[in-house]
């Protein structure tokens, strides 16, 4: 971004989403400072800045979360729209090197490039760069891609480095075998926590939605919804609480039995019922 004069003798722009501020004469003319001068701490263009940069914070924050909601959902995702939003750097920065399937659901390629005229560049698996332009992609989820260990291995030769979670992102498999009207799955309960408070606080902070004593997460799974929910405890419950089972419930509200969760929805309801056990209390002398 370019630098702008603000007050006498400097000259400020954003530097990583963040206000910082160079002299604009003298011997040190064009050094950027460690810090903002106090002259300039209350300067309208500093403001200015300072609410453009939070600004594009948040847009790029919205942009890796509707970015994340189409891999999680293998939503198709046409290729016109990848093309208009790719100069923008935000989306760019959300979108480059995901793993993309086209027409062919068995040729897997990272997404290196979207030109103007709606085509991909993609490196495959070959290590080849190639051009395609299907009138829709989808950022397939990791469970559902085949030889996934050869892919991941595959993008650490690449030096692949993903903004959004998707080969390196943790998978459960659902059990073969399952059978009957069973509708929950309790892996992952008994984890203690010292308050609900606490419990809630990490749910959110993994990015899932707390409604009364669930966490909850979303997810479209061959073009059916259903949503994860983990106990949590109930509100404003301020004594010790721990996780409970686990299970998904369709649009209707009602329990999904084990067998009719698809692949997608298992592995992300998992995933979160793991990662909030994670934060359990831990006794001492005893493993974690």
């Amino acid at each position: 971004m370019a630098w702008l004069a603000a007050g006498e003798g400097y000259e400020i722009a954003l530097v990583q989403g963040r206000v910082a501020a160079r002299s604009a004469g003298g011997r040190s003319a064009g050094r950027q400072l460690k810090t903002l001068p106090k002259a300039l701490k209350d300067h309208p263009e500093v403001d200015r800045l300072r609410r453009l940069g939070e600004w594009l914070d948040r847009h790029e924050a919205a942009c890796v979360a509707q970015v994340d909601t189409w891999m999680v959902s293998s939503l198709p995702v046409p290729t016109e729209l990848l093309a208009r939003v790719w100069p923008d750097e935000a989306w760019q920065h959300a979108l480059r090197d995901l793993a993309v399937v086209g027409d062919d659901p068995d040729e897997v390629g990272f997404l290196r490039d979207a030109t103007s005229a709606g085509e991909l560049k993609v490196v495959n698996l070959d290590g080849e760069t190639v051009r395609l332009s299907p009138l829709t992609v989808t950022l397939p989820h990791p469970v559902l891609l085949p030889d996934l260990d050869d892919v991941r291995d595959f993008a650490a030769e690449l030096g692949i480095e993903q903004r959004v979670e998707q080969i390196h992102r943790a998978t459960w498999s659902k059990p073969t075998g399952l059978a009957g009207p069973a509708t929950e799955v309790r892996d992952y309960a008994g984890g203690v926590f010292a308050n609900r408070y606490g419990l809630a606080a990490r749910a959110t902070g993994l990015g899932y939605r707390v409604s009364g004593g669930y966490a909850t997460c979303k997810v479209r799974d061959a073009g059916r919804g259903l949503e994860a929910t983990v106990w949590i405890g109930e509100p404003y419950y301020e004594d010790e609480t721990s996780t409970g089972a686990l299970s998904w419930h369709d649009d209707e509200g009602r329990a999904v039995p084990l067998t009719e969760v698809g692949p997608v929805a298992w592995s992300e309801g998992m995933r979160m019922a793991a990662a909030l056990y994670a934060g359990r209390k831990i006794e001492e002398g005893r493993d974690a």
